[in-house]
């Protein structure tokens, strides 16, 4: 985790503190990550109180996080410094570049948020041009290195080297994996499996990368996604679930940790939280369900509103991870195995335009059947060795497994 990482750094070295301290995101760690957010008060509380201290040993934190908080539990915390301490920070050009990138992303945070309480008239024009200069203040000249026209890194970076690869095998020779950049959304009516279809893939997503994947909910109450992705991750029913609950934790924690994670966003939440949220942990994907409920842009028409949401959603697969997006599909799809473009519900072409690549999920108007029809309405995506041309705009027929929160193909 990235936080774990540069709060090593810390503690090893005082000076990387003193310069980078106002860009660490303790209200997101508070929240979030509480032994860790303990930690970060801790070193703060003994830099603090020793100022001539430029380094904290094992034991001089140990001794202060007694000080500070009560212990209940000696052997894990000792078990977590241990962790903590036993990073590896030799490299610590990286950890500084790794920094400087988290500064500039919690900069750009904040003038975007000032933007938009300029906009509100609640922020002065003078504060968001001085967070402006404190983004372009520099200590060294950076010079901008022009994208490579090699042919070999070309087809290595992006052919040769797959990112992140579906469950559903037909997925990865049509629209192939899923990079840094890419964005694109599924889209179906109510009831068809649209958390379901997400359960399945990001579970299995989730075993491809050391990165945290970030799924930003505002449909189903995030118990019962969590319940999902348990059963998606392990292809077990809840019964075999919550009857062997000891078994499955040890395991899940074995094989994913802490790096799913699941926020709710209520009606009050907006882009501001998201990008709070993803500039303060280590993402590999990002998940939002639904992310025509999220606020933030405001526009005299609907599809301009949604325009702006879009574009907005496509920056954040730029800069930090791949963003998968969900949204409903209109009337016009109800009972329609095959959905188009048109079947998007209310955008005009505002939504279709931003997209990287757009997944149709449709089903017959036979409520107990299991058939899904997934069809690929947009494919802006290179793709990978194994993908084919031919299947680029394809679609296929698959089957749903609501009981293990999976889908698969048909044999």
């Amino acid at each position: 985790m990235i936080e774990e990482i540069i709060l090593r750094l810390f503690l090893e070295d005082r000076k990387y503190l003193d310069k980078y301290k106002n860009y660490i995101r303790l209200n997101y760690m508070k929240d979030n990550l509480s032994n860790l957010y303990k930690l970060y008060i801790t070193m703060f509380n003994y830099y603090t109180k020793y100022k001539d201290k430029v380094i904290i040993n094992y034991n001089d934190m140990l001794v202060e996080y007694n000080l500070n908080y009560t212990v209940e539990d000696k052997e894990e915390l000792s078990s977590y410094l241990n962790r903590i301490y036993a990073i590896d920070i030799s490299n610590t050009e990286s950890i500084v570049q790794l920094l400087n990138k988290h500064k500039d992303k919690a900069i750009a945070g904040d003038i975007a948020k000032l933007a938009l309480d300029l906009e509100d008239g609640t922020a002065s024009k003078d504060t968001l041009l001085n967070k402006l200069k404190e983004l372009d203040s520099t200590e060294s000249i950076v010079t901008t290195k022009h994208q490579t026209m090699d042919l070999d890194e070309l087809y290595q970076s992006q052919i040769a080297s797959p990112g992140l690869r579906w469950r559903i095998d037909w997925l990865n020779k049509s629209l192939g994996s899923l990079r840094l950049g890419d964005f694109g959304f599924l889209f179906a009516r109510p009831e068809i499996g649209k958390t379901t279809f997400l359960a399945s893939e990001m579970t299995h997503m989730v075993t491809q990368t050391d990165g945290d994947i970030l799924w930003f909910n505002n449909e189903e109450q995030s118990q019962k996604v969590a319940i999902r992705c348990y059963q998606a991750l392990f292809g077990i029913t809840t019964e075999q679930l919550f009857a062997n609950i000891d078994e499955y934790k040890q395991k899940y924690r074995e094989l994913i940790g802490d790096r799913i994670q699941i926020f709710d966003l209520e009606d009050s939440s907006n882009t501001k939280r998201i990008e709070s949220i993803v500039q303060s942990t280590n993402p590999s994907l990002i998940i939002i369900d639904q992310l025509d409920k999220v606020r933030g842009f405001k526009a005299d028409r609907h599809d301009l509103q949604m325009k702006y949401l879009y574009q907005w959603a496509r920056e954040i697969a730029k800069t930090n991870a791949p963003v998968i997006a969900v949204c409903q599909a209109g009337g016009s799809a109800e009972g329609k195995a095959w959905l188009d473009l048109n079947d998007v519900d209310s955008s005009k072409t505002a939504k279709q335009g931003e997209a990287d690549w757009m997944l149709g999920i449709g089903a017959e108007s036979d409520a107990m059947s299991n058939s899904r029809y997934l069809k690929i309405n947009k494919n802006k995506l290179i793709g990978d060795k194994d993908t084919k041309a031919e299947l680029r705009h394809g679609n296929q027929a698959v089957l749903i497994q609501p009981h293990i929160a999976r889908y698969k193909e048909m044999v």
